[in-house]
């Protein structure tokens, strides 16, 4: 747990992800369009996966991938973030961090 709280710090946002998943990329094609460059961490790339995935999940996300963090907090997943853009209140939370 320390690990990703640790990894979930390093830029204002952060999105853990695997390499295989389609939604993963197109959470981050939607920062890269919104002009953030997030922190990407692709956990199936990471010895301590399991252990990363069960962290996220006993912070709250519904599914390990992809977790969004802004700010060092856990925003949420797909559903959370394509919600938040539609919504509008994607973009200001973000703005800090535009590139």
């Amino acid at each position: 747990m320390d690990k990703v709280l640790r990894m979930s710090s390093e830029k204002g946002v952060v999105i853990f992800s695997k390499s295989s998943c389609c939604l993963s990329y197109a959470v981050q094609v939607l920062f890269q369009d919104l002009g953030v460059s997030p922190k990407i961490h692709e956990i199936d790339k990471d010895p301590e996966c399991r252990e990363i995935e069960k962290a996220l999940m006993r912070l709250g996300c519904s599914k390990p991938v992809p977790a969004v963090f802004i700010g060092g907090k856990l925003v949420g997943s797909t559903n959370e973030i394509m919600s938040m853009h539609l919504s509008s209140s994607l973009v200001p939370l973000v703005k800090p961090y535009l590139c």
